[in-house]
């Protein structure tokens, strides 16, 4: 009754009041003159029904697509009818979530709390804590790999190896966190540690670098490259006006580009023509480099460890030049339930499903339930935001949790809605959240950032640091968000719609405080929301490794390699002038070189050719040539026949192996020569591409 007249006198009815709309001042008596009991509250909702429907087809609300479901028929009708002569824009839709989203934002928080252990959503701290005064900075010199930096039988050397490949924003940032730890050691009554600036000045790091390099600092090589990109010239275009596409840099330290954004910003302008940010995503260019694209999957597992140590500390310099508060939780331990699907760590569910599938990337429940919704989910009007019926769900939870992996279960009468609702479910009581304990909160902050390429650059790198099994889990849902998304015709959901419905069951979890739910303001969803989009927008950037992380790589590996030869004078010397004579080499020989390819695909085929490097030779190129050269050789080319007679090889890929870098599988766009300058003690190597599940 209350709600009721509520909806009658407060906001609820656009444009409501006396003055503008006798209608309802008659209504209002009515209600006044009514006895209140069982039928006097039947007539008022009937009665309120009518009001609301009468105030809805003189004022209609552009976003509404749903009446109340009190009205009768009647009013139904002349509602949807007034819905359908007014109907948002794609531009509008696309710029701002409209008041259905945000409605479902808000309901599925509503459910969020009221499901097992979320009663105490706001307050609860039970299974997190934060780390206790400097421990929260030596754990992250840990993650970090400089933890031998705060140990006292560590050597200067394996400090430099990390510390000499970074630029001066990220080296400043490690020595903002090595002040903290010394400040909460001197609190203690602790011996400091070595100061980083030592470090750097020592002579052991003297003979890291080649002659060349002894008097540039490490960040120089990095800033003065800003010159010679279009980062200048691309933000003097972003003040001019709004452009159609936007410009992603990758050969440039993150945090050196947000130093040259931020001195940028504090000149005078302007701010007439600053281009504001008005909702809209432009179309991102991701320039490619002469060495090709670099996705997450493509390194080695050493190699993608160095990364995540370099993409930590370039992260937390950009956040400390953005002034963002990061503050990373621990989740508590918990007992592992007895369920076999729903509320198991992502990594005690991938371990038990390679013991049936080996190359599983996500787990197979998952894959199951994403299946299903791809081929009859996709198209089902309101998918994601329509619920399922408890009772059914409830019972089919219970079927998995049996029958699952004897694979008795039936999906033929399953409802979308309700493999739509255990798919939410199954994010959401994860122990830990999807987006993991330590980073929930840093996803959370990007969100208050105001570049778009910012956020970008800090999602790129906070993807980096996710733990394998959760960015490949994270990966796939996704891609089947972004298949929902292109079928916005069928199933009524946009890019706002997707993204406000799924951002509570990423964002919330009951093992991290979050200050979402603190008050139901719109500014709380839109910005929770605009993450998420940006997420399932830009994915295909965001699994990709920048060019500045590979060439810190690069250079870590080469230092690491040279590292036990440092103490031997004569050695040092000798490599000395190896490195002089390996830089007057190309001067002297002018000729293309000739690169020896290993071939090593399985059983079918095996041993070597021989590529001729130019300037334009790509490994697609390479590529084209084995293949070529096995179809002229039946006895090595063992392919299945297609039925127009052709051959059809397994996917194959070109990898370079060794020198400095572990294993990396080439973009078929990368030129070869530019490769061999790089790495010129790698090896190449032909070899079919994992079996990794859903493309990962």
């Amino acid at each position: 009754m209350c709600f009721a007249l509520k909806r009658l006198q407060g906001n609820s009815l656009p444009g409501a009041g006396s003055c503008c709309f006798p209608q309802l001042e008659a209504v209002r008596g009515d209600i006044s003159r009514m006895p209140w009991g069982r039928s006097g509250l039947a007539a008022l909702l009937l009665l309120s029904g009518r009001a609301i429907a009468w105030a809805k087809a003189r004022n209609p609300s552009p976003t509404e697509m749903s009446v109340e479901p009190w009205a009768s028929p009647q009013d139904q009708a002349a509602a949807e009818h007034a819905h359908s002569t007014h109907t948002p824009s794609s531009q509008d839709q696309e710029q701002h979530p409209d008041k259905l989203c945000l409605d479902s934002f808000w309901s599925e928080v509503e459910t969020i709390r009221q499901g097992s252990g979320y009663t105490d959503l706001d307050g609860t701290k039970r299974d997190s804590r934060q780390s206790e005064e400097g421990e929260q900075e030596e754990q992250w010199l840990a993650d970090a790999g400089l933890s031998t930096l705060i140990s006292e039988d560590s050597e200067d050397v394996d400090n430099a190896v990390l510390l000499l490949t970074l630029t001066r924003t990220q080296a400043e940032a490690v020595q903002r966190r090595l002040d903290s730890y010394t400040l909460s050691l001197r609190k203690r009554n602790k011996p400091a540690p070595r100061d980083v600036r030592d470090i750097f000045h020592s002579p052991i790091t003297q003979t890291l670098l080649p002659d060349s390099q002894h008097s540039e600092d490490p960040a120089q090589n990095s800033m003065a490259s800003v010159a010679k990109t279009p980062l200048s010239a691309m933000t003097a275009e972003h003040r001019r006006g709004t452009p159609k596409e936007e410009v992603f840099i990758t050969d440039v330290a993150y945090c050196e580009q947000a130093v040259i954004f931020l001195k940028q910003a504090k000149l005078p302008q302007n701010k007439s023509q600053r281009r504001k940010e008005d909702g809209t995503l432009p179309r991102v260019v991701f320039p490619k480099c002469r060495l090709g694209v670099t996705r997450i999957q493509d390194l080695s597992h050493s190699d993608m460890k160095k990364v995540r140590q370099l993409a930590l500390i370039d992260m937390t310099a950009l956040c400390d030049l953005l002034e963002l508060e990061v503050k990373r939780h621990k989740t508590s331990k918990r007992k592992i339930p007895e369920s076999t699907l729903y509320g198991v760590p992502l990594a005690t569910l991938l371990e038990n499903d390679q013991k049936i599938k080996p190359n599983t990337s996500t787990p197979l429940f998952m894959q199951a339930l994403l299946s299903f919704l791809e081929k009859k989910g996709v198209d089902s009007e309101g998918i994601l935001r329509v619920p399922g019926s408890q009772s059914r769900i409830k019972h089919l939870q219970q079927n998995l949790e049996s029958n699952f992996y004897s694979g008795q279960v039936s999906w033929d009468e399953v409802s979308p809605n309700d493999a739509a609702a255990l798919l939410k479910k199954f994010i959401r009581e994860l122990p830990a959240p999807l987006l993991t304990a330590e980073y929930l909160n840093t996803f959370s902050a990007v969100r208050d950032i105001t570049e778009l390429k910012q956020k970008l650059h800090m999602l790129n790198l906070l993807i980096l640091l996710l733990p394998e099994p959760n960015r490949n889990t994270l990966k796939a849902l996704l891609e089947f968000l972004s298949k929902v998304v292109s079928r916005e015709k069928r199933n009524r959901m946009n890019l706002w719609a997707v993204a406000t419905i799924m951002a509570p069951n990423l964002f919330l979890h009951k093992a991290v405080p979050s200050r979402l739910t603190e008050g139901a303001e719109k500014g709380h969803a839109e910005k929770a929301a605009d993450v998420m989009r940006l997420l399932i927008r830009y994915q295909d950037l965001l699994w990709t490794i920048p060019n500045f992380l590979m060439s810190q790589v690069r250079k870590l590996n080469e230092n690491s390699n040279r590292r036990y030869q440092f103490y031997d004078r004569r050695i040092k010397n000798l490599l000395r002038k190896i490195h002089t004579d390996s830089r007057e080499k190309p001067d002297k020989n002018t000729s293309d070189p000739c690169r020896t390819v290993k071939i090593q695909v399985g059983d079918l085929v095996s041993g070597t050719m021989e590529f001729p490097l130019n300037i334009n030779s790509r490994a697609s190129d390479l590529l084209a040539q084995f293949q070529h050269q096995s179809l002229r050789s039946p006895d090595n080319g063992k392919g299945k026949m297609r039925r127009n007679g052709s051959v059809a090889y397994p996917d194959c890929a070109l990898y370079e192996v060794g020198g400095n870098i572990g294993e990396h599988c080439l973009d078929p766009d990368a030129h070869l020569l530019d490769l061999y300058n790089t790495n010129s003690g790698g090896e190449w190597v032909i070899k079919l591409k994992p079996n990794a599940s859903r493309g990962l």
